[in-house]
């Protein structure tokens, strides 16, 4: 209770606290530290964040003041506190008032949390009401974004709206010494969501017996859709042969790894890799994939628990940990019948549609792929897939940010004016940016479905809506066929619409997310498997000096068809006919890509080649992979993207370090810009070595490792001259194509090692999943209006 005090020794203060600062027991926070300090007043949620008057003593006004930033609740984010003096009333208490939603949005929704220690302990405890609650959680942990449907962000505007707290989550929500003080998704066994197993020809399970019927399908080989916080996975034994190969061929999943899902760190041990780094990422309140190195043998309990067909080929396992109640459940607490100690945890759809989150649409659209549904009554209002994150050299590289990290805001280096950028076709997120904000979205999908393109506008929608942005400018992609770009044209209704050149948004990605204001130019290396170049050209293979006003093409990969577009991204020997074409050597039948080639197709490639026929140009590094790894025979069909490379990766590794293939440099003919013509990085030379090796009987690892190691001297010498001509020593690393972990090191140590500071992705994927970053930067510079930047000039057709 406060002690009254004359109102000449009180000082009172309005504190306006913003950032993710709803949804994380930020109120019940500023409860206790008042009471603590002997403040009155009241805190409330307002569409800014939270606001708060306080009155008392000074110095304890003052310590509020400093305290509230700095030991705010641990899923909290305070971006600002701002504070003003008021006339002091004498009233004693301090209060949580009902939130406000006068004004425009701007506070800060934060992303879903994994579930806390605390709640897994009563979850596994028999003595705690909430034993076995599959939807437990509290202000430290639960759905947040996935479940918000407007702001401020209370119990009334989330999709729990639907459940009244029964008496006793009343009292636990009502009281500021529990856990659970003002936790939105607040609810128990009597008064919460309720669980449900629906098997085809038998009577509807609920509750306990539901989950217990789930477990026991699952052991017995079945594959169940789950309702998970942002969609329905597809769940099976990760040991079981015969289900996996089976959910693969359901979903047509090509051979494209699927994730798994363990209960702890231990269920791992023996399996794949584990460093501090990536424990952290396992076992944090994001809980995301994580892509693991597996170990050549597994060991011990775990030796039959993953299937070869979970991850044919590939290097790495893609863990997580179990984040939601549900999945603790699923895999079993003690006492609970044995079952699989592994789970396959997949996207719930087919391939490239968007994830489901309707219970009516599960029923219907995944009926052929499962044989029971466990679901639940708490609707989804956001689809979120899982984030996937690797670990190279001790850093995280997302690969994938959505789950756990959507919608938390990126700080920008420069303010920008609001504006919404669209992205690429390719892995979708786009953005909306205000100031110096810019809210990324969950991951959307690729661009070629019905189905994805409503996601998409769905998305926007309620970013914008939970953001208070309300773009004043649109940026796209330059590509003209791109779906991304056709839908910022529809949005764009009488404002600019900035379309940014591919390759030039990856590199102003990597530069924002350093913080980079853009005053200087960097060696931005540029390598994907496909972007529209200012050429009409397929570029992806890039060395640019670039800042946010422009860029110039210092170099590229010398140019080779693409023979029938997308026909060559699936089938690799096709890029690798394609190169040794253009590099003008054999293609005799003995080459794996040769043989691999059907007899009448190959006539027709010959044809085409020769005339360039429905051949586009490209420099994409990209496709240089596949036909590599066609070429030392590893994989001549790609079921999935990048599968060709991935699996050029895996070999490499798996070999180890060898020494490298040389590219050959050149200046290209003409005059393409201003300055001296880019310098062409010719791989005839690699690929007659590696035709040498093939015919001296040299192992497709060794081809691979010594591909990779050109590749990153390349890069290293690219750079060198790059530095020397332009003065510039800072490299940034970024598209697609350094998603591999082994060519990202490389290149990486050997710049740094050279003098270069290096940047690389931390924060937003290098593919696709960061365009939006960039986009949103170099549009609103483009848009300001500002004095030429020394690269402004060099925005020109390449």
């Amino acid at each position: 209770m406060t002690t009254p005090q004359p109102v000449a020794d009180r000082q009172r203060r309005r504190v306006a606290v913003r950032g993710v600062v709803q949804g994380v027991g930020f109120r019940p926070f500023v409860f206790t530290l008042a009471t603590e300090l002997d403040l009155a007043g009241h805190v409330t949620n307002t569409a800014e964040g939270v606001l708060a008057e306080i009155e008392g003593r000074a110095e304890a006004v003052d310590a509020f003041c400093r305290r509230v930033a700095t030991e705010a609740p641990p899923l909290a984010e305070v971006a600002s506190v701002r504070h003003e003096p008021l006339a002091a009333t004498g009233a004693g208490g301090f209060t949580i008032l009902a939130s406000s939603p006068i004004g425009p949005s701007r506070t800060l929704i934060p992303p879903d949390a994994a579930t806390c220690a605390d709640c897994l302990a009563e979850l596994a405890d028999p003595a705690d009401r909430r034993h076995r609650h599959p939807f437990i959680s509290c202000t430290n942990c639960g759905p947040r974004f996935t479940i918000v449907t407007a702001l401020p962000y209370d119990r009334a505007n989330t999709t729990m709206a639907g459940f009244p707290l029964c008496a006793l989550c009343s009292r636990e929500y009502a009281d500021p010494a529990d856990r659970r003080f003002h936790a939105q998704p607040l609810c128990c066994h009597a008064c919460g969501p309720q669980l449900r197993l629906v098997v085809p020809g038998a009577a509807d399970q609920v509750a306990g017996a539901a989950m217990a019927g789930a477990r026991e399908l699952l052991a017995r080989g079945a594959i169940l859709a789950v309702k998970g916080l942002g969609g329905y996975h597809l769940a099976c034994d990760a040991g079981n042969e015969e289900s996996v190969a089976l959910l693969r061929r359901r979903k047509n999943r090509g051979d494209k790894p699927f994730a798994l899902l363990a209960g702890d760190l231990a269920d791992l041990d023996g399996l794949v890799e584990l460093g501090d780094i990536e424990r952290e990422l396992l076992s944090g309140s994001v809980r995301p994939i994580v892509l693991l190195r597996r170990l050549a043998t597994a060991r011990g309990a775990l030796a039959g628990a993953v299937a070869p067909a979970v991850a044919p080929r590939s290097a790495d396992l893609g863990v997580m940990l179990a984040y939601t109640p549900v999945h603790r459940l699923l895999l079993g607490l003690p006492g609970d019948p044995p079952g699989p100690r592994l789970l396959v945890m997949t996207s719930a759809n087919l391939a490239g549609e968007p994830i489901v989150i309707d219970d009516a649409q599960a029923l219907e659209r995944l009926a052929p792929l499962v044989d029971g549904w466990l679901t639940h009554d708490r609707a989804i209002r956001v689809p979120c897939e899982d984030s996937v994150v690797r670990v190279v050299d001790g850093e995280p590289l997302p690969v994938r940010r959505s789950r756990g990290w959507a919608p938390r805001p990126i700080a920008l280096p420069l303010p920008v004016r609001p504006v919404l950028a669209v992205g690429g076709d390719l892995k979708n997120t786009f953005a909306l940016a205000r100031g110096r904000a810019a809210w990324l979205s969950a991951h959307i999908g690729d661009m070629d479905d019905l189905g994805t393109l409503h996601a998409f506008d769905r998305a926007v929608d309620h970013l914008r809506s939970v953001t208070g942005v309300e773009p004043e400018l649109l940026a796209a992609d330059r590509h003209p066929g791109y779906r991304s770009a056709h839908r910022a044209q529809r949005r764009a209704q009488g404002r600019p619409l900035h379309r940014v050149q591919h390759h030039h948004a990856h590199v102003a990605a990597v530069m924002a997310e350093h913080g980079l204001d853009g005053a200087q130019p960097v060696i931005g290396v540029a390598f994907d498997g496909t972007g529209y170049g200012e050429d009409g050209a397929v570029w992806g293979g890039e060395v640019l000096l670039a800042d946010y006003a422009g860029f110039r093409r210092l170099a590229h990969l010398a140019y080779a068809h693409l023979p029938g577009g997308d026909a060559a991204v699936a089938r690799p020997y096709r890029m690798a006919l394609a190169h040794l074409h253009a590099a003008g050597l054999d293609r005799s039948a003995d080459l794996p890509c040769v043989r691999a080639c059907p007899e009448d197709e190959r006539v027709v490639l010959e044809r085409q080649l020769e005339r360039g026929l429905n051949c586009v140009p490209t420099s994409s590094m990209g496709r240089l992979f596949d036909a590599v790894s066609s070429l030392a025979g590893v994989c001549h069909r790609a079921g999935y993207e990048a599968q060709a490379a991935i699996e050029l990766e895996a070999a490499a590794l798996a070999h180890g370090p060898a020494d490298g293939y040389r590219f050959a440099l050149r200046r290209a003919d003409g005059a393409h810009q201003a300055g001296p013509p880019p310098l062409l990085a010719e791989p005839a030379p690699v690929l007659a070595a590696v035709l040498a090796d093939l015919r001296s009987g040299a192992e497709p690892g060794l081809i691979a490792a010594r591909f990779h190691a050109a590749v990153t001297d390349l890069v290293r010498r690219l750079c060198g001259v790059a530095r020397e001509e332009h003065g510039v020593r800072t490299a940034a690393l970024t598209g697609g194509v350094f998603g591999n972990a082994l060519l990202l090191a490389g290149c990486a140590r050997a710049l740094r090692a050279d003098g270069f500071t290096v940047l690389r992705h931390r924060q937003v994927p290098a593919n696709d999943g960061g365009l939006a970053l960039g986009q949103l930067m170099v549009a609103a510079r483009a848009v300001a209006g500002e004095e030429e930047s020394p690269c402004a000039w060099r925005y020109l057709a390449g």
